[in-house]
């Protein structure tokens, strides 16, 4: 199969995971709000990293197509790297932005600050209508437990953690479970040699943080992705 029919093949998935999603309302959004529903994009920036990173500013455009015909979303980029910096970006809502928002930071030696990513989402959640918090990251270098307090208490607040975890190793991977199951999301992992699987991970958080449970639910009849998510969320 050559490029031309791989972009064609790749279009045609896309076009029927929006035909889907477009059969479920959009949620309600809270006057004052603004229009777009928000997602919480966090990212490990420590030097472990750099090629995870480029691959995720060169496929988190597909979060914004997978919601541009469907009322749009609005990301905010978190990170953390180096010496006890993690930061928070505006909310942005398009691709474009956030491509150069993340082309601005380079990643640096440090231990992982997943903590501190998961309280900022839990004071994000508790100003505005945070519908999703994505996690990115290869490592866990905290007390899980402290870590898994934090989680419960975004469940509480009705925003899952989506935990996407690249490489084999089976702490993180539990680690990156509990985390998810605690806020009620879901985790999967990826692999830096297929990318398309962490563009489509992207793709189905941000048709649930657009279109709920509802719209996943639809969108799981033909999309790999949103089916493994909503596994993760509903325990089938």
């Amino acid at each position: 199969m050559g490029d031309r029919d791989l972009d064609r093949a790749r279009n045609a998935a896309v076009d029927a995971f929006l035909e889907t999603a477009r059969q479920v309302a959009a949620p309600q959004v809270s006057p004052g709000s603004g229009s777009a529903p928000r997602l919480i994009f966090a990212l490990d920036a420590t030097m472990s990293r750099q090629p995870t990173w480029d691959l995720a500013c060169g496929v988190q455009a597909g979060m914004f197509e997978a919601t541009a015909r469907l009322g749009g979303l609005a990301v905010q980029l978190v990170y953390f790297r180096g010496f006890d910096e993690c930061r928070a970006s505006r909310f942005v809502a398009d691709a474009r932005a956030l491509t150069g928002l993340m082309r601005g930071v380079t990643c640096q030696g440090g231990r992982t600050q997943i903590g501190r990513v998961l309280r900022h989402a839990r004071n994000e959640a508790s100003r505005g209508p945070a519908k999703a918090l994505v996690l990115v990251g290869d490592a866990i270098e905290e007390e899980i437990d402290d870590l898994c307090g934090v989680a419960g208490e975004l469940g509480l607040l009705g925003l899952p953690a989506f935990c996407f975890h690249e490489g084999p190793d089976p702490d993180v991977a539990a680690g990156f479970a509990e985390i998810a199951r605690l806020s009620g999301g879901a985790s999967a992992r990826f692999d830096l040699a297929a990318p398309d699987v962490l563009a489509a991970l992207l793709r189905a958080a941000a048709l649930y943080a657009t279109r709920g449970l509802d719209g996943l639910r639809l969108a799981a009849h033909e999309d790999a992705a949103a089916r493994r998510l909503l596994a993760g969320m509903t325990g089938g």
